[in-house]
């Protein structure tokens, strides 16, 4: 990796930089200083995604929160960081990229406080829509600014940086989740998991204040308000009713606000044909929604992502309250499939001869084998549980994940117009993460009512959770059936001019 250069005075407010002079061979001196700021702060909200989950069954258990709520504790924060990505990402063009960065640090920091001293789950899940919130501020300036800082030649190395990111995010969330709730710091339990970002996010601001260079806004900019709030308003006439449906009993207003989400999305199409028509700001361009194959690999990827983290969330209420592992057991438990994630984010770039059509096809199966096997285990456990008989097939599990990921975003992507492909990347990422919601909500809604029917029935213990956790497993493999017929329904060629040299999603 390129070192610093040295600076031609002390250390002081950066000064601005243009788009040109990055892409020039006098590029930002202090680059990788600055990139490392900002890799704290996304390494923080990455990091803030996977430690929840092993902290999820204590929170229920010391707030007295309900299946429901639980769900919103990580569904919220999910919610509203995919609402915000594209509005705020456009926020940064008009406001100035390291301004709205380091505000969305400084609310990522403060909602992590509020998290940390919620008195009741309401207070809780209120706090954690703001952290969403904020992480969706900052994430967009990440790769925004890195574009501009690094010269071509250089913006590979600097990229591959987020992948290790994510990577080691992903490894350490759960052990650290569950070590800091075992040392019950002051006797505060689980809250520790978010106060420990107050002092990073601290750190960052000084920081980046510091080294990050000012770019300046760009004239004319606007948001699609309009677009924003159909698109809105839509979403949450799906989730809405899918993670509080069961605790009301499904009553008619959970089917009417499903039924609603159909027209309203169809308002949200005609009023970007509009926006299109007139010239006005676009938060999803029309050239995107008649795309063949983006429209279907941004559903294929909505489905692949959507997986992973209700599946999490349930095998941490099946480890912790089913089986009575501690957090860190839990956290531990699933290591390896991070770990998987992690080593095939280190070996994809020997697989670039492969097409990405055959990575992901072998990486989705090797996810289906693995989950399947991992199914098969659980159905088998009795009184106790072998955790180390899970390792292979979370191992498994993981490399598949690993292996699909980055040939899906290049396939999906590689026939935007070079012109859309700034929309098209954070238009696809926020997909990505309303799969994600989604996940959670049919995922849990299966595994708590089948707990619900069981209870009702009489039936309790550890099969109880056995039961609903394989149950759960089942929508994962239809997802990935869904993925699989979407990857060889897509084009494989694209005209050469119309290949994007963009940096891939991270998340």
């Amino acid at each position: 990796m390129q070192t610093d250069q040295p600076a031609a005075a002390p250390l002081a407010r950066a000064k601005p930089i243009s788009a040109e002079a990055a892409a020039a061979q006098h590029p930002y001196p202090k680059r990788w200083t600055a990139l490392a700021v900002m890799m704290l702060a996304n390494f923080m909200n990455l990091l803030d995604v996977t430690i929840v989950n092993v902290a999820l069954p204590s929170l229920q258990s010391e707030l007295g929160a309900t299946s429901s709520q639980i769900e919103w504790v990580v569904a919220g924060y999910v919610l509203v960081f995919a609402l915000g990505l594209l509005p705020f990402g456009r926020l940064g063009d008009v406001r100035g990229k390291k301004q709205v960065f380091i505000a969305g640090v400084a609310a990522f920091t403060f909602a992590s406080l509020l998290c940390g001293m919620a008195p009741g789950i309401g207070s809780l899940v209120a706090a954690r829509l703001l952290q969403g919130a904020g992480a969706a501020v900052m994430t967009p300036q990440v790769l925004a600014i890195a574009q501009m800082m690094f010269p071509p030649k250089e913006r590979a190395a600097a990229f591959s940086l987020f992948g290790l990111s994510a990577g080691l995010a992903s490894v350490s969330g759960p052990i650290l989740g569950g070590w800091l709730i075992s040392l019950d710091v002051l006797g505060l339990g689980w809250r520790p998991i978010f106060l420990i970002n107050i002092p990073v996010g601290i750190v960052t601001i000084l920081l980046g204040w510091q080294l990050i260079p000012s770019l300046p806004p760009k004239p004319g900019i606007k948001n699609d308000f309009g677009g924003i709030v159909l698109a809105a308003a839509t979403i949450f006439c799906v989730i809405f009713p899918l993670i509080e449906g069961r605790s009301f009993g499904w009553p008619l207003w959970c089917f009417v606000m499903l039924a609603i989400a159909l027209p309203v999305g169809l308002a949200f199409a005609l009023w970007e044909r509009r926006q299109h028509r007139m010239g006005g700001p676009e938060l999803l361009p029309v050239p995107l929604m008649k795309n063949r194959n983006y429209v279907i690999g941004s559903l294929m990827t909505a489905t692949f992502f959507s997986t992973l983290p209700g599946f999490f969330l349930i095998f941490a209420m099946f480890l912790q309250q089913g089986y009575g592992l501690t957090p860190l057991q839990s956290g531990v438990t699933t290591v390896p499939f991070s770990v998987g994630i992690f080593v095939a984010s280190l070996i994809s770039g020997r697989l670039g001869n492969v097409t990405p059509r055959i990575r992901v096809i072998v990486g989705v199966v090797m996810v289906i084998v693995g989950m399947g096997l991992l199914r098969a285990e659980i159905q088998t456990v009795g009184e106790t549980i072998d955790r180390m008989a899970l390792l292979p097939w979370f191992l498994l599990s993981g490399l598949g994940m690993g292996i699909a990921i980055a040939p899906m975003f290049q396939l999906v992507l590689a026939g935007v117009p070079p012109q859309d492909a700034g929309a098209g990347s954070g238009a696809l990422q926020a997909i990505q993460q309303m799969g994600s919601v989604l996940g959670i909500a049919i995922v849990s809604e299966i595994f708590f009512s089948d707990l619900v029917r069981n209870a009702a029935e009489g039936l309790t213990g550890k099969a109880v959770y056995a039961e609903g956790l394989a149950l759960g497993l089942i929508y994962n493999f239809v997802a990935y059936a869904i993925v699989l017929v979407a990857v060889l329904s897509m084009q494989t060629t694209t005209p050469a001019s119309k290949r994007l040299e963009q940096p891939l999603p991270i998340e």
